[in-house]
């Protein structure tokens, strides 16, 4: 089992993280956001956080999410002349991305920075295919990073969430990046897959990363334990034999690493390139901070 976190950013660091909050720099901006596994002290002070910070997000606790019992809802408060909207960079090798950033009301602000491992592994891995546009579907896409990752190295990407925004959001990341021709899809994901499958469609690339619970854009539920099992039996139906890959992200506290690697060996088999473990961030004050679990495959050569 791994710990991995991502080694090339020069646009996001963890500043701080404790009480429950995290200090986070985003470009030149300075956020505290919460952070529910940050359950140790802070080690800068609270004055501290208070004269870095640019924009904090306060929770609204009347706003509970009846799954998970998470507060997720709020507001930004902002110091004077902090932008609500600016955008990073994040480079790796020959891949140049960009991402539009913005302060929303449940706090995410279009970025897991976590993911630029994943994104890493992704544009390696088509690079190493030799394939002329292989086949990539991003499922639970969100606003693209791994959709941009697999479209610099020359994929042919399908991108599929259910909400309309932030497919409007990734756009704007694709062209800020100039890229260009990647397949949207606003669906309910497990829709799309069924699809797929009954379609005979293969992909040599399929990237999960599903939330803990979510709605399509018909009131589809999606509930985790329940459903990822049959999400997964679908993907081993859609990904290709051999030159091809899979990523599994899952952020639902209280999951061990070990649930997605007895899921992929149950359903996949056994795997020679396989990696599980999780993704984390170190503060600069030593805490290493959790924020999710992974597993990745390869399979460079056709099954027995």
């Amino acid at each position: 089992m791994k710990l991995i976190t991502p080694l090339h950013w020069k646009e996001y660091e963890l500043i701080d993280s404790g009480g429950f909050q995290k200090l986070e720099r985003f470009g030149k901006n300075i956020l505290i956001r919460p952070e529910p596994q940050a359950i140790w002290d802070k080690s800068l002070t609270e004055s501290e956080w208070e004269k870095l910070h640019h924009a904090k997000f306060v929770t609204d606790k009347t706003s509970v999410n009846q799954q998970s019992g998470n507060i997720e809802k709020g507001k930004w408060v902002l110091k004077t002349n902090t932008p609500e909207q600016w955008t990073i960079d994040y480079d790796y090798q020959s891949m140049h991305i960009k991402f539009r950033l913005g302060l929303t009301a449940f706090r995410h602000i279009g970025i897991f920075p976590e993911q630029a491992d994943n994104w890493n592994y992704i544009y390696d891995s088509i690079i190493e295919m030799k394939i002329k546009e292989p086949k990539v579907l991003n499922l639970f896409a969100y606003t693209g990073g791994a959709s941009l990752a697999a479209k610099a190295a020359g994929a042919d990407v399908v991108h599929v969430d259910s909400v309309k925004q932030v497919i409007y959001w990734a756009k704007e990341n694709m062209v800020a990046s100039g890229l260009s021709n990647i397949r949207w899809v606003t669906e309910d994901a497990m829709k799309f897959v069924r699809r797929e499958v009954n379609r005979g469609n293969k992909y040599h690339a399929i990237i999960l990363d599903p939330p803990a619970y979510g709605r399509g854009p018909n009131g589809e539920k999606w509930l985790l334990e329940e459903q990822l099992n049959e999400m997964i039996k679908l993907c081993n139906q859609l990904l290709m034999d051999n030159h091809s890959f899979f990523i599994l992200n899952l952020y639902s506290m209280g999951f061990s690493a070990m649930i997605p690697d007895n899921l992929i060996t149950t359903i996949f088999g056994k795997l020679d390139e396989k990696e599980f473990g999780e993704l984390y961030f170190p503060d600069k004050q030593g805490n290493k901070l959790p924020l999710g679990i992974f597993l990745r495959f390869k399979r460079s050569s056709p099954l027995n």
